[in-house]
């Protein structure tokens, strides 16, 4: 059963939705309301060009949307009832487990700041879908992920296309395919409304600033970790100055342990 306006709107991510970030630590608000006339100024100067409000803004929501999706994945996995839709849970998981991975670096590269927990409407998202079974858990998952894959998809080429720093647009390259490939098996459920979800996508509710914001980490907080599934198929991506692999930076001497979702 395809969800109702009314079902999505009080959830739902708008694809022209803009990140106006205060201090380079952490974003003060992300909501759809947010000015996105200084989107370019820059904010600092790295060795990997310039860094830009949005380009800030980028990192931390690809951030966030791991942290719903991921988990979102691996409830995906054990309440879908058709193999297609399980498919597409593992490619969540498989995917921004690797995505996290890049994100993780890129932010410690560029002194970022980046949440250890979705926005209250991300949750909300999870929620809705969790509390759904058989078909219409099938329905949730497909069209919700749907819809909020297919508003972040021109988010990701804006940034690829404007940004002048070598690593923002490598996150943004794998951020592109991680996208592409999480519409694709979405739509292969066979449980999307394409116009529903065009409609979605063109015509968002406006919500509350609070609700579209990552709370920000904890001072001393460990990091949350997306661990990648045995099965693994997605790498991520060998960035400038860095060809390390694996998860991320290494903790420094006497660190918290870093915590794992997995």
């Amino acid at each position: 059963m395809p969800l109702s306006r009314n079902a999505m709107g009080t959830l739902f991510v708008g694809g022209a939705l803009t990140l106006t970030l205060g201090a380079l630590a952490y974003p003060s608000m992300l909501g759809v309301s947010q000015a996105a006339t200084a989107q370019d100024r820059i904010i600092a100067q790295t060795q990997w060009g310039p860094l830009t409000e949005a380009d800030r803004d980028f990192v931390v929501r690809v951030r966030a949307a791991g942290l719903w999706e991921y988990p979102l994945g691996k409830i995906g996995i054990q309440k879908g009832t058709t193999p297609a839709v399980k498919t597409a849970a593992e490619h969540l998981v498989d995917g921004h487990a690797a995505l996290d991975t890049t994100t993780r670096k890129v932010a410690a590269m560029l002194n970022v700041t980046i949440p250890n927990v979705a926005s209250p409407q991300q949750v909300g998202f999870v929620n809705q879908i969790d509390s759904s079974s058989g078909t219409q858990f099938d329905s949730n998952f497909a069209n919700i992920l749907r819809v909020t894959h297919g508003s972040i998809f021109n988010t990701v080429a804006k940034i690829r296309s404007t940004t002048k720093n070598s690593l923002v647009r490598a996150l943004a390259d794998q951020a592109n395919d991680t996208v592409l490939d999480h519409i694709s098996v979405m739509e292969k459920t066979g449980f999307v409304n394409f116009d529903q979800a065009l409609f979605m996508q063109t015509t968002p509710p406006k919500l509350p600033e609070v609700d579209l914001t990552p709370p920000a980490p904890q001072p001393g907080e460990p990091m949350v970790v997306l661990t990648p599934p045995p099965n693994a198929t997605s790498t991520p991506v060998v960035l400038p100055g860095d060809a390390s692999s694996g998860g991320g930076a290494t903790p420094a001497a006497g660190a918290t342990p870093t915590p794992t979702i997995g």
